[in-house]
């Protein structure tokens, strides 16, 4: 039967050596970096990538302009599988009236599956080609959630596989305190006693 206490590290007793007390406080300093430093560390690469993607988003959507149009003609023939795909846009000829500019026509990104004849909204940037539109606020906080959760996963794996190498060298100092003692101890128990 085996008997565990909890907390023998902790206290003074002949059998604690120096290796379990700095694995003990090992223990506490991996735990301390995993529930606190971990979370801290993933809120303010969070906080700083939103306030990085709000600002650039921002810069976008003054540099892009959106446009009302209409498609004026149908899709390709032979649409790739990628391109059947709603989310994928396709490029298409689209028409719009622009104010003291008159009629404009030019080329744009277009969703999938749009007929000619239907309106759509194309964002153009200042020199009038074709782009994506600016990343919504949706878009910023997914950016956000992503980077924050991804910083701190990567602190802590950093975090855990420090506490493994740590792990492999306080084993490897028992041992070496155990095998020094043993020299000692060893030959008192092995040789016969008369």
């Amino acid at each position: 039967m085996r008997t565990r206490v909890r907390g023998w590290r902790w206290r003074r007793n002949p059998l604690r050596r120096r290796s379990d007390v700095v694995e003990a406080w090992t223990v506490l300093v991996v735990a301390v970096l995993l529930f606190v430093v971990a979370p801290l560390v993933g809120a303010v690469a969070g906080l700083h990538a939103h306030d990085r993607a709000a600002a650039d988003a921002a810069v976008r959507r003054t540099e892009r302009h959106q446009v009302r149009a209409v498609v004026i003609d149908e899709a390709p023939q032979r649409v790739s599988d990628v391109q059947s795909d709603p989310r994928h846009p396709y490029r298409a000829q689209v028409r719009w009236t622009e104010p003291g500019k008159g009629v404009r026509t030019t080329w744009a990104r277009v969703p999938a599956g749009t007929r000619a004849g239907e309106p759509v909204s194309v964002w153009f940037d200042s020199r009038g080609r074709s782009v994506a539109p600016p990343p919504d606020d949706v878009a910023v906080r997914q950016h956000a959630v992503t980077v924050g959760l991804a910083a701190a996963g990567g602190t802590a794996t950093l975090v855990l596989l420090g506490h493994a190498v740590g792990r492999r060298i306080a084993l490897r100092h028992r041992l070496a305190e155990w095998e020094r003692e043993w020299a000692r101890t060893g030959p008192r128990w092995t040789q016969p006693h008369m």
